[in-house]
């Protein structure tokens, strides 16, 4: 932690990672999780022609995470994003999601669906976050969305609001570049793993960052911090912890990444 920059954040800010893409963020009286899992390791699900399977259990479970005040759901449909007891979690939650995640996790009243570019407000702890949608790619014809999370309490950089930015599950996307026009993204909890399928007119198709993406989406949204998620815990991630470290160092980012340890509270700010 010593090498990392030090960030100029008006807040209090801590991350625990679960597993997977799931991470909850710690800020003062809230506590925002991502993508919630939290499944042990072995299980097995059938999407389609091919079964995913977990390797490695989530490192807390919903009796041993703290209060949860809103849900950031990238999207719905995939159990690595969203598995059973996850599905517990967005009962009487705040929770935001793709339009179609919302329709098919109806009728919970505190869904909400938030579409790329788009902002919504949550009163969260008593202040108000905003929260705004941005794009992603992940399977042809799938509906994800990544986040920007700001409140005033975060303070500006360089006129800018500080933000904490959610991928979500997807490649590459030079649209995503415009984020640095409207915020300064503080901290960036990038969805990685280099996750292939079968395409469906032959070879194989990306759907998730490998390294030298987030390495790249990194450098121009103009982030101070990267923090890795979605990269081991299943068989069908190509690109586990070893392997997007030596990527990430080899791409000079060695003192601007948090490698968060699986169930520990990290302080960030």
């Amino acid at each position: 932690m010593s090498s990392l920059p030090k960030l100029n954040f008006g807040s209090t800010l801590g991350l625990t990672h679960v597993g997977t893409a799931t991470a909850i963020i710690h800020l003062p009286d809230v506590n925002i999780i991502t993508d919630p899992v939290f499944s042990p390791a072995d299980r097995e699900w059938t999407l389609g022609e091919h079964t995913i399977r977990t390797t490695i259990s989530a490192a807390l479970t919903l009796e041993n995470i703290p209060p949860i005040d809103a849900v950031l759901l990238s999207h719905e449909d995939h159990p690595d994003n969203l598995d059973e007891p996850g599905r517990q979690l967005l009962d009487g939650r705040h929770v935001l999601t793709t339009a179609d995640g919302a329709s098919k996790l109806a009728p919970r009243s505190g869904v909400r669906a938030l579409l790329p570019w788009e902002s919504t407000t949550l009163k969260l702890g008593g202040r108000i976050f905003t929260i705004t949608g941005t794009p992603c790619v992940h399977l042809p014809g799938g509906e994800v969305v990544g986040f920007i999370i700001t409140t005033p309490e975060f303070g500006e950089t360089d006129g800018l609001p500080n933000a904490i930015y959610f991928s979500g599950d997807t490649i590459y996307l030079e649209e995503l570049a415009k984020i640095k026009e409207k915020w300064h993204v503080s901290v960036a909890l990038l969805n990685i793993g280099n996750v292939l399928v079968p395409h469906p007119e032959g070879g194989v198709l990306q759907i998730t960052m490998a390294g030298v993406d987030a390495a790249r989406l990194f450098r121009e949204i103009g982030a101070d911090v990267l923090v890795p998620l979605h990269f081991e815990s299943w068989a069908h991630f190509t690109e586990g912890k070893e392997g997007l470290k030596e990527v990430l160092e080899k791409e000079g980012l060695k003192d601007k990444v948090i490698w968060l340890e699986p169930g520990a509270k990290t302080k960030i700010v």
